[in-house]
């Protein structure tokens, strides 16, 4: 078992380096390959007096779609991720063609050069991967809690779509002691469940004297210490508790760029909405449009709309009932605009209205707020912000999860606010495309079982 740190800022620096020079690698084997292994010197020329621009917006886009962050990831992500930057770096290029003139970059090269780059930064991010795995290796837990708590872990880590991470022990009670009789038999050790302060302050002492990792689960409790504002009072360092409020200077900026980026996008969707629109009409009966009640910042109802992808008496009988995977209500136009998120597009207008942002959490029907607000009473925080077209639930949990774990993406995502994080949220959410589990509806929740007998449980 590897007991490294990974990859640290340093070797994360060093693979983009390395993935800039193959990159520009690439558009001058591109160069070669159309102009027959002779470099045009006016071109060429050209595209080297813009070559920082394109690769700021190269590592740019690579880090805001995480592709330096390699814990979470399988092979696969790596091509679709690359595909994905490459595509829009081709976009980057051709837009910087038509804004200078004087960028004389032939448009065989761009295309050229997109198949190449993705062919040969795919390949060199695999074999990344493939010595991340090997010099990081898997990585065994300890979970401790409450039965009910570590078999939820359990449950979570053993669904986990990669398996950087495998739960070994568990232990349920007496923790402090049992903790230290089988912590060098772990890399981290996670506290899943509640812990009296007293036994939860030596566990921590014990754990960072030994340098072990810890993992906390994202309780009430420990999301209220997520970004702290640090004071000093004369003689005294305070820690100032952030609210789960986006600061109302940052909230103005939120809201302008929303308008401008939301009327943009409209211009551009019409004629895929106009398409859309024919499609809804000519394959089933009822409104092109599906108007429904939904809440937003400060608990307000407004009218969501979307484009119609069940048939018009869908709840006829049934009232208010969550969207399942292969729901038989929806048409078969409609399971095509699900998939592509194009039923999402009429949203854009409520984004103009006001009634939502294009990044925060996903609005949810009056009925089922009431319901979660009384099974949950931190519910109402994910309120202090406007709803949002996607969210960093949608980019970074599952669809089928419960209200509950999406509630705590929503929360950790009010916490971390930041411009770039929209940013990244709007652009990963592209990614989901490529992702069919994320356009379903909700799974019946998979039961979770006994723990498996390969993982010792101490008690």
């Amino acid at each position: 078992m590897a007991h490294s740190n990974g990859f640290d800022r340093t070797r994360k620096v060093v693979i983009g380096i390395i993935d800039i020079l193959i990159y520009h690698f690439s558009i001058l084997l591109s160069f070669l390959i159309r102009y027959s292994w002779e470099l045009p010197a006016r071109n060429y020329q050209a595209f080297e007096e813009a070559s920082i621009y394109i690769y700021i917006g190269f590592i740019l886009l690579n880090i805001l779609f995480g592709i330096y962050i390699l814990y979470n990831k399988q092979k696969s992500d790596f091509l679709y991720l690359t595909i994905i930057v490459q595509l829009l770096m081709t976009i980057l290029i051709m837009a910087m063609t038509f804004v200078g003139r004087w960028f004389a970059f032939p448009r065989t090269i761009i295309l050229i050069s997109f198949i190449v780059s993705t062919i040969l930064l795919y390949l060199w991010r695999t074999l990344i991967f493939k010595l991340y795995e090997r010099i990081d290796g898997t990585k065994t837990v300890m979970v401790v809690g409450t039965e009910d708590n570590c078999r939820k872990a359990v449950h979570n880590f053993e669904n986990s779509k990669n398996k950087r991470h495998v739960i070994t022990k568990a232990v349920m009670n007496n923790y402090y002691e049992n903790i230290k009789k089988h912590m060098q038999s772990v890399d981290i050790v996670y506290l899943a469940g509640h812990i009296k302060d007293e036994e939860k302050t030596k566990i921590y002492d014990m754990l960072i004297r030994n340098q072990k990792k810890l993992f906390l689960n994202t309780s009430f409790e420990n999301m209220v210490l997520v970004n702290p504002n640090m004071m000093s009072i004369e003689d005294e360092s305070v820690i100032e508790v952030s609210n789960f409020k986006i600061p109302p200077e940052d909230d103005l900026i939120k809201r302008i760029v929303d308008l401008v980026v939301s009327l943009i996008l409209t211009v551009i969707a019409s004629p895929i909405m106009l398409v859309t629109a024919i499609l809804i009409k000519a394959t089933s009966k009822g409104p092109v449009f599906y108007k429904q009640v939904r809440i937003t910042k400060d608990q307000k109802e407004f009218n969501i709309l979307k484009f119609r992808t069940m048939s018009a008496t869908a709840e006829k009988d049934s009232g208010p009932v969550l969207a399942t995977a292969n729901d038989t209500r929806v048409t078969t136009i409609g399971k095509y605009l699900r998939s592509l998120r194009i039923d999402e597009l009429p949203q854009l207008l409520n984004v103009l209205k006001g009634d939502m942002a294009l990044v925060g959490p996903r609005p949810e029907r009056p009925f089922f707020v009431d319901q979660f607000n009384e099974e949950n009473p931190y519910y109402y925080l994910r309120h202090n912000v406007r709803a949002g077209i996607t969210g960093y639930a949608q980019v970074y949990g599952k669809y089928a999860t419960d209200f509950n774990s999406k509630l705590n993406f929503d929360l950790v995502y009010i916490k971390k606010y930041s411009f770039i994080l929209d940013i990244k949220i709007l652009l990963q959410t592209i990614k989901i495309l490529f992702d069919k589990v994320s356009s379903q509806g909700l799974e019946e929740q998979a039961e979770i079982g006994d723990i498996p007998n390969s993982i010792e449980i101490i008690k």
